[in-house]
């Protein structure tokens, strides 16, 4: 199955590497690094997340408190959101609007 991240989830991905970038030099990269893994692995388990949020499947990252939000269309995981847990699920909700 092909991936493709759609541009909101890669401004989420750049706002949380800077986030752990001003916590601790390299963290960031750390973070970038484990969050591609994650979502590269949509490749092989796409489809078998649970849904949360109406149609958007979540997949928790391993190594952060963050999850990416994502849908099957037409063969492909179509990557829509990565967020951080720790936000309230009204704002998550709305966001994924």
């Amino acid at each position: 199955m092909k991936v493709r991240i759609l541009s909101a989830a890669s401004r989420d991905l750049l706002q949380g590497h800077a986030f752990y970038e001003r916590q601790r030099r390299g963290l960031g990269d750390y973070f970038l690094d484990s969050l591609f893994s994650d979502i590269d692995s949509l490749a092989i388990t796409a489809g078998v997340h649970t849904i949360s949020f109406g149609a958007y499947r979540r997949l928790l990252s391993k190594r952060f408190p963050f999850a990416v939000y994502y849908r099957v269309e037409e063969g492909d995981a179509m990557v829509y959101a990565v967020l951080d847990c720790r936000r309230r699920p009204a704002w998550i909700r709305r966001r994924l609007g």
